[in-house]
């Protein structure tokens, strides 16, 4: 490869790596998916506001690398100062050491508030010494009230935010009023929608929300050649369905991978909690490609940002139209071929069995026979009567009762039969 020495050449070579981040950023910004750090959260007119990414960009001359998870608020008391990293824990700081009052773990405690409160952030199992009996056993708790702004006793304005008040409701707990700037809210999220390969599964959306995997195309996460359909259950809110429209894709590139889409998400049908709606993706590859095929699969929401995600195929070798059909009847055959071969084998394994050791003869040696003769006797018996029990140690029980009738000069000819009515009643 050349070196590129041109001062000329230097700047057309730079602006089109700055053009291609541009439109990489673009068309990366039309997903939506969860923020890397669990510093997030959604406000009460359901846009998410990502605390991380917001103020790292706003106060990047003032705020380390890793946003304000872990940028500390204190608050000096009277014996006691209490100290909140944001997105951490908080603890209180004395002559006699540090307690702690909790953890923001892994799991999202990070919910929008009411009234003045903007957002409630809640830490969990901090110092068990004196709290072990707590009713959720999660030890010492703190409850940090976020207020956007300024605090309402103007203990603070401007700035980084501050410690408004603290009120300690017991030895076990505390509450916290905290205000900080608040960034421009974020995409409004369309709540309580998920998208899973399983009806009570939600591995590609959660909460509105593009899990991490499938914001982009990965070739970990593709499917496989012989993978000729791949089915998705979706679930909304029930109130909130007739907001989904029909889903759109989009194949990149456009040739080489046929994408047909079926199904009750593919006609509109509302999904619901208790009925998720199936989308059925059928693709067929019609070009060998060694990098995957991007699937980019958007649903509207109408009011809200649309969902959006991507899912990876990879087309090793190309697949003709028939080679599904082909395939279904090469596998309805060989099952044909078992089950034709186990019969004759069981057929004969039986006929030995019952010749040997039954000592049968004829037909009554095959297999079944004996259930067959039951059921064919059972049905030629349909509608006659029960017989006298003299009748009853004859050979066959069902077979009819005839005598001959004696002379009569007035009835019926000579060497006539009939046949003998005398039962006890009927079915």
């Amino acid at each position: 490869m050349q070196n590129i020495r041109s001062p000329s050449l230097r700047c057309l070579h730079f602006s089109g790596v700055i053009l291609a981040a541009i439109v990489i950023q673009i068309i990366g910004a039309a997903s939506y998916p969860v923020p890397p750090s669990n510093c997030y959260s959604i406000d009460n007119s359901s846009r998410l506001v990502d605390f991380f990414y917001f103020w790292r960009i706003a106060f990047s001359l003032t705020v380390n690398q890793s946003g304000w998870i872990g940028h500390p608020f204190e608050y000096d008391g009277q014996d006691t100062d209490l100290v909140v990293r944001f997105c951490k824990d908080v603890e209180t700081r004395s002559q006699t050491g540090y307690v702690d009052f909790g953890r923001f773990d892994k799991y999202n405690h990070f919910t929008a508030g009411s009234g003045e409160v903007d957002f409630v952030q809640r830490y969990y199992n901090g110092d068990l010494t004196n709290c072990e009996q707590t009713p959720d056993k999660l030890g010492r708790t703190a409850e940090v009230n976020i207020i956007c702004g300024s605090c309402s006793n103007g203990r603070c304005k401007g700035g980084l935010g501050c410690i408004c008040n603290v009120s300690q409701e017991s030895n076990c707990r505390v509450s916290i009023e905290l205000a900080v700037p608040c960034e421009k809210p974020g995409p409004r999220i369309f709540q309580g929608f998920t998208v899973g390969f399983h009806p009570r599964s939600w591995e590609i959306v959660y909460n509105g929300l593009t899990q991490l995997g499938y914001e982009k195309a990965y070739r970990d996460f593709s499917f496989s050649t012989e993978q000729a359909h791949v089915t998705l259950y979706m679930t909304a809110i029930a109130s909130l369905s007739a907001l989904v429209k029909k889903p759109i894709i989009q194949v990149l590139p456009e040739d080489g991978l046929e994408v047909k889409l079926s199904g009750s998400a593919a006609r509109g049908s509302p999904p619901t909690t208790l009925t998720p709606t199936i989308l059925v993706l059928e693709w067929r590859c019609q070009e060998p490609r060694s990098a995957p095929y991007e699937v980019n699969v958007t649903i509207p929401i109408e009011g809200y940002e649309p969902i959006q995600f991507f899912l990876a195929k990879m087309c090793e070798h190309r697949q003709d139209e028939g080679e599904d059909s082909r395939r279904g009847w090469a596998i309805f055959g060989i099952l044909s071929c078992i089950f034709i071969v186990a019969s004759t084998l069981f057929c004969c394994g039986g006929f030995i069995y019952k010749t040997r050791v039954e000592h049968l003869r004829g037909i009554d040696a095959l297999p079944g026979m004996t259930l067959l003769s039951a059921c064919l006797e059972t049905a030629s018996n349909a509608g006659q009567g029960y017989l006298r029990p003299e009748n009853l140690n004859s050979g066959y029980a069902t077979e009819a009762v005839w005598e001959q009738a004696q002379p009569s000069a007035s009835s019926q000819p000579q060497g006539t039969w009939k046949t003998n009515d005398r039962k006890y009643g009927s079915i």
